[in-house]
């Protein structure tokens, strides 16, 4: 077979893959929100058997866990990627990292149930949900975060020091700004996994949700989307339209990722063309 033939067939088994895996997307799109988009009314949010609560604890945990888990995960990303020295030591620091990363969430959840809600005795509250949930945020943080730094040429880094900057300046002129599209396609993996994360926060933050609409403190049981989805299909309550609350709470879900994402991913693309254009 000549090289032309292979390249030809080549392509041809590319096309066919990326059509097949946007054919799938679409699919499965539209039986989520086709079944699930009728019921999001008012009444969906703020009726008797409303997930106003549990929306607002979707968000406000991926936020605490955000703020615990972000300057811990790039700080350890940018001191691997720009300080630490070869040896053993930050080889031994990148293993227990990528090794952290590959634990699986349940495992994560009963840690946190023995740590945050037995031990310290915080019981079932949105501090220690978002506190187990940064535990899972952390790894994936810090690697996202070395690859974004090391994907930087080494040119920029020389410049600018030739130029009389110092090692901070040109980390924080250079490298962080040229580095930024990657660390908001990280950030943006680790959001929408947490969104959807249902173990670590069954263990931790509960299946209940407060009274109170908004209920911003630490120590209210945390029930989210995604849990109250799990729990609406494991043990439906007798005579309520369970199937139709976990088809809506599932449509709510794909909804809050897509949007979630394009909020972050259209900010990224615009800094990449930006940065493209001064290249150029």
């Amino acid at each position: 077979m000549q090289a032309k033939q292979i390249n030809t067939l080549a392509t041809i088994l590319l096309w066919f893959s990326a059509a097949a895996i946007v054919a799938i997307l679409v699919w499965f799109l539209t039986f989520i929100l086709g079944r699930g988009l009728p019921y999001l009314n008012k009444d969906f949010f703020t009726g008797p058997n409303g997930v106003g609560g549990q929306l607002f604890n979707s968000f406000y945990i991926l936020l605490l866990s955000l703020i615990f888990s972000l300057p811990i995960g790039v700080g350890a990303g940018i001191y691997l990627a720009e300080y630490a020295p070869d040896n053993k030591l930050t080889d031994i620091i990148r293993l227990s990292t990528e090794s952290l990363a590959t634990v699986p969430s349940i495992v994560l959840g009963l840690f946190g149930m023995i740590v945050f809600v037995n031990v310290l005795g915080l019981g079932f509250t949105i501090l220690g949900g978002a506190a187990t949930l940064a535990l899972l945020n952390l790894p994936i943080l810090v690697r996202v975060t070395e690859e974004s730094l090391r994907g930087v040429p080494s040119s920029y880094r020389e410049a600018s020091l030739a130029l009389g900057a110092t090692m901070w300046q040109t980390l924080r002129k250079v490298v962080l700004p040229t580095a930024l599209p990657g660390l908001i396609t990280g950030t943006t993996l680790v959001a929408g996994r947490a969104l959807g994360e249902t173990a670590i926060l069954i263990f931790t933050a509960g299946m209940n949700v407060s009274r109170y609409l908004f209920d911003v403190h630490l120590t209210a049981p945390g029930e989210t989307l995604a849990v109250h989805l799990f729990a609406l299909k494991s043990n439906p309550l007798p005579g309520t339209n369970a199937d139709q609350i976990a088809d809506g709470t599932a449509a709510l879900l794909i909804l809050m990722v897509l949007v979630f994402n394009l909020l972050l991913a259209l900010p990224s693309r615009y800094l990449q063309h930006r940065l493209i254009g001064k290249k150029d």
